[in-house]
Order: C-alpha cells, then structure tokens, then sequence
C-alpha cells in the first residue's frame, strides 16, 4: 500500500480505539494498540497489543517507540454523565497524567502526527443551558467554564498541545467528540452514555413496560455513529489544522426522544419514569459544523435512527445472551433433590478503565 503508516493508538481496549485499529488494519496501516486493559467484547485487529498503564511516562515511552509515524491519543478515564459527576478527583488526575506523558514521549520519540481526542465537555457552561441550543462553535470554549473534573482536564490538555505546536514545531491535532455511540461500546456498569443505556433498559424491558430516564428528559444532545467518529478522525489527522475540531452530528433530539427512536426499533410501547434527582449534564448541546466542513470538506451523515439500529441490535444481542446464560445457570444450581442452600456468587469490583 502506498503511504503506509506505522500508527499507535492509544485507548486501543476501549470502545473508539478498538474500531479505529480495524479501520487502520483495513486501509493497510502496520497498527499497535496500547492500552491498561484488552477489549471487552472482541479481539483486537492490532499487530501489537500492550497492556500498559499509560499514566507513567516509562509506559508511555515504550508505547511510542519503534519508528511510530502517527498518534491516535484515545487513552482516558472517561464514562458516562453518571460516572464523570462523581469522580471528578480520579478522573482528572488519571486524565493530566496520561495526556501529558504520552505528548511528552511521542515528542522525544520523534512521532511526526499526535492527535489528541478532546471532548464537548469543554464548552462554556453557560451556552449550553437551553434545551434548544444554539450550535456550539469552537470559540464557545471561552471564557472557559467547561464542566468540573472531565471538562477542564481535557481543556487543559488542548492547551498543552497548542503549547507543543508553538513551542517545538510539534504536529498536534485536537477533536471535540460530541457523544459518540455504536455497537461494541460499554452499555452497563455505569460507564455506559446514553444510546447505550437507553439501548440496554429497553433491551431488557417487556413490552408496555416502563425505564428509569434521569431529568425530565427534555435535556437535548446530538450522537454521532462510530463509522462516522472513524472517518472524521483519520482526515482530521491528515488535515493540516491544529486548532480544535468538533466532530460530531447537528441533529438535535431530546433524551425523550431517544427512547421513541429505540423503543420503535425493538417494537415495544415504553412508558418513562423520570428520576428528577439522577444527573443531568447540560440542559442543551449541539455540534456547529462549520469549522469541521471548511476544513475538511467533510461531516458526519449517518442518521440517527440508522445508527442506533444497529447499536441496539448489537446490545439486544448480548442481553440476551446474558439472560440465557443465567437461565442456565439457574437450572443446573437447582437440580431435582439438590436440596442444598444456592450459593452466593462473588462480587469482584471492576479495575477503573483507561480508554475511550
């Protein structure tokens, strides 16, 4: 293949890093993915696979050797509204550290493109109170008042790499994500967003049955396809702008919504319960694509309703799957004259995830 390009990704066990390899495999990239744990649901397409801990520098040094042309930087602890609200601490000083090591050893190691993938969590908290939001603009990040912990953090590092750029000529690319969703991304355990959530409850609801939506549901947010995630990342990296990119959709839908679209897709009547008291984020937020079609004569374009067609398949799947494994388990712990006590199973906590 011609141009073909030695690439890390980092964040490679998580649910973007993990399509991205794929993608990188599949236009001929010699790809090594790197991150503190493999992927959950599949096996990855990398050539090489490290499971380091990406917040110590010397792991970040070995990630990067070997002659690495380009970056994906993907690597973060990241989740849900439910999850990034309550772990502001953790998730912040997990954040510095892994965003400034692996700048730091992609520049001494002589990486020619670092791609950094930021988040819409930046945006200035007072233009995003509306349900009916004006499309954010790249600008709108300041005055900065992004949300607490995930949202400065990821500002932070935005910063840090226009300081590379200006300061040692190094190449940085900068991504806002706005909600990014698909199958193969994390749907229970409370790191899932939302597509994934509603997806999940709805998976496992019976017809004319009722969810838990956090907030009145009238909160709006616009959700962009992994495919489409996959194609705006790999020509922003190709671009030659350093400045932030939004990447994500402007088709705005209330939470409310999300669950009509979904519910229609699983052929079920769903009726809602709202938990006024669960988080809720911003009351409004939608991507202005202008800057990202000038730039790249591109923008997402997967609908909605297709999208999730397929991400809810995916889910349905494996909460079947689940519950027939249950099932089974069931039965063969509860054999005729087996009159012992059932036992209880063991609750392990899971390890905290460094990936996107």
């Amino acid at each position: 293949m011609e141009n073909k390009k030695r690439v890390l990704v980092s964040g490679a066990g998580g649910f973007i890093g993990h399509h991205l390899v794929r993608r990188l495999k599949e236009e001929g990239h010699w790809v090594r993915g790197a991150d503190i744990k493999y992927p959950e649901y599949d096996a990855s397409a990398a050539d090489e696979f490290e499971v380091l801990d990406l917040r110590k520098a010397e792991n970040c040094l070995l990630a990067t050797r070997g002659g690495i042309d380009e970056v994906y930087n993907l690597a973060a602890d990241m989740g849900g509204i439910g999850y990034i609200t309550a772990s502001h601490a953790d998730i912040s000083r997990n954040n510095i550290l892994i965003n400034a090591q692996m700048i730091e050893a992609s520049r001494q190691n002589g990486i020619k493109r670092f791609l950094f993938s930021s988040s819409a969590c930046v945006y200035n908290q007072s233009k995003q109170r509306d349900p009916d939001a004006r499309p954010l603009r790249e600008e709108d990040a300041y005055p900065a008042d992004p949300e607490p912990g995930y949202g400065w953090e990821k500002l932070f590092a935005e910063e840090l790499c226009r300081y590379y750029y200006q300061d040692f000529g190094f190449e940085t690319r900068i991504v806002r994500f706005h909600n990014v969703y698909g199958p193969l991304g994390t749907y229970d355990g409370g790191k899932e967003k939302a597509p994934a959530a509603i997806c999940r409850k709805i998976a496992l609801a019976k017809d004319d049955g009722e969810i838990e939506v956090w907030g009145d549901g009238e909160q709006t947010r616009s959700f962009m396809y992994i495919d489409d995630c996959l194609e705006g990342l790999i020509r922003i990296m190709g671009s030659q702008y350093h400045e932030p990119l939004n990447l994500g959709t402007d088709e705005l839908v209330t939470i409310n919504g999300l669950v009509d679209i979904v519910a229609g897709i699983a052929g079920k009547r769903i009726r809602r319960q709202h938990n006024p008291s669960g988080p809720q984020g911003v009351r409004g937020r939608n991507s202005d694509n202008t800057r990202l079609r000038a730039t790249i004569n591109w923008e997402p374009s997967i609908a909605l309703e297709q999208g999730l067609a397929s991400t809810y398949r995916w889910i349905a799947s494996r909460v079947e799957s689940e519950r027939s494994s249950a099932d089974t388990t069931a039965t063969l712990t509860s054999q005729p004259g087996d009159n012992s006590e059932p036992k209880k199973s063991r609750v392990v906590a899971a390890k905290p995830r460094l990936a996107s």
